[in-house]
C-alpha cells in the first residue's frame, strides 16, 4: 500500500494519499490546499482518486475539497453532523484571514460502520464527535493505521473550544471507538508526527483518566 502524508496549508495540515500498486486506484484524505502538490503525488505513482475522504469540516480539512473534486471527478465524503460547519466556511476563513475557498457538494455521507475499499484493503469508518459532531477517523486493519483526523494527537487531542466541539464527548470517543485499536496500530493525526495508540496510553495526559 502506497501511503504518503502531506502536511498542507497554513496550519499544515496532514493530507494523506493511499495507493493500491495492483488497481492503481486512490483515496486521498482531508486535502485542506496546496491541491497541486497532492496531485503531484498521485500523478507519480500513476494513481486515480476513486474517493476523498474529509475527517471532518474544519477549512484546514476541508478547504481543497472543491478542488480536488475538480481535477479528479472524484465523490466527496463527510459526515453529514458537520454540514453546518461546511455552510460557515466564509467564517471559518474570516477567523484566519484568508479568502474562502470554493465548496463543493458532499456526494456520500461518511457514517459509523461503512467501509471504504482500496483494493483488497478495506478502510473502516468511526464516528469520534467531539473535536466536531462529525468528526470521523479512518481505521485500515491490513495497514494497523488509524487516520485520526484532529481527534487524536500525539499526546494530545483536538481542541473543543470551536463551535460543534465537546471535551466530554471527545474523551468518550477515544474510549470507545479508539481504545480497542491495537497498542501498536499506528496513529496518523490531522496535524503532528504520527504515534501509536500505545504510547498514547501510556503519556497522553488527556487520557489518563479514560
Amino acid at each position: 500500500m502506497i501511503h504518503e502524508i502531506l502536511p498542507v496549508g497554513m496550519l499544515q495540515c496532514n493530507c494523506s494519499v493511499f495507493g493500491d500498486e495492483q488497481t492503481k486506484e486512490a483515496i486521498v484524505v482531508d486535502p485542506g490546499d496546496e491541491i497541486g502538490e497532492i496531485l503531484a503525488v498521485v500523478t507519480r505513482h500513476g494513481l486515480r482518486v476513486k474517493a476523498i475522504v474529509i475527517t471532518h469540516a474544519h477549512i484546514d480539512h476541508i478547504g481543497g475539497a472543491a478542488k480536488m473534486k475538480a481535477a479528479t471527478g472524484a465523490p466527496v465524503y463527510m459526515n453529514e453532523n458537520d454540514s453546518e460547519l461546511y455552510d460557515h466556511l466564509d467564517m471559518q476563513a474570516a477567523w484566519l484571514g484568508v479568502t474562502p475557498p470554493d465548496r463543493t457538494r458532499i456526494d456520500v455521507a461518511a457514517v459509523e460502520g461503512s467501509t471504504l475499499s482500496l483494493g483488497s484493503t478495506e478502510f473502516h469508518m468511526l464516528h469520534t464527535p467531539g473535536h466536531t459532531q462529525g468528526s470521523m477517523c479512518l481505521w485500515i486493519p491490513a495497514e494497523n493505521k488509524l487516520v485520526a483526523g484532529d481527534t487524536l494527537f500525539r499526546e494530545s487531542i483536538g481542541r473543543t473550544d470551536l463551535p460543534g466541539g465537546d471535551g466530554r464527548q471527545i474523551l468518550r470517543s477515544i474510549k470507545d471507538k479508539l481504545y480497542p485499536l491495537p497498542d501498536d496500530a499506528v496513529v496518523v493525526p490531522g496535524h503532528g508526527p504520527n504515534t501509536t495508540m500505545g504510547h498514547e496510553k501510556l503519556q497522553n495526559y488527556f487520557l489518563q483518566r479514560l
